[in-house]
């Protein structure tokens, strides 16, 4: 950052730890524990929507690492695009295989930025279910700006919130993940994979 930045208030913006993934199996644990939330064994990349050769073969290349990885045959991952026009990517595993998961988010994610695609990465998210109840709630890694959000939908497909979950799991998991201070940034992701 220059002098002239310094003076504007501008700032660089931090750069993406994808790294920071691998701490959601430690705060899975602590989400169960404190919160009875359980993991669903989904889990999701967004990014803007881009068209052309490179992102089909792209496509291509995500799916045979991740089928390779499973050694199932069939194709882990599935892509969709939302009301909104962005672009999701969902792999699944069963619950109990959060480390797997996760792996999987991280090859994902590190094979957009390898490709070129990392300005349209949006964020990742990994999914969790109300032990016992209805609830549901993800962890969303917020790509550009390095930090962790919850989001928890009320449930009844009504694009509410329950913003004291949301809080409730932030006070939990601060030692876990790096927690986006700026709730403005807590974005909703309505209409997300699992959720």
């Amino acid at each position: 950052m220059g002098f002239l930045d310094a003076i504007l208030g501008r700032s660089k913006p931090k750069r993406p730890d994808l790294d920071q993934l691998f701490a959601l199996p430690s705060a899975a644990i602590t989400l169960q524990a404190g919160a009875s939330f359980e993991p669903t064994g989904v889990g999701a990349v967004c990014f803007a929507s881009v068209e052309g050769g490179a992102f089909a073969q792209l496509q291509r290349e995500v799916r045979a690492l991740l089928d390779a990885d499973t050694g199932s045959g069939g194709i882990p991952v599935e892509f969709s695009q939302d009301s909104y026009g962005y672009t999701w990517l969902t792999a699944r595993h069963e619950p109990d295989a959060m480390a797997s998961l996760v792996n999987d988010l991280h090859a994902v994610n590190t094979l957009l930025v390898e490709g070129g695609f990392g300005p349209q990465l949006l964020c990742s998210l990994v999914d969790f279910k109300e032990t016992e109840g209805e609830r549901s709630l993800a962890l969303i890694y917020l790509y550009k700006r390095g930090t962790f959000y919850p989001f928890a939908p009320v449930p009844g497909g009504r694009e509410k919130r329950d913003n004291g979950l949301e809080l409730q799991v932030r006070g939990l998991l601060t030692n876990d993940l790096t927690i986006e201070e700026d709730l403005s940034r807590w974005f909703p992701v309505w209409g997300a994979p699992g959720l």
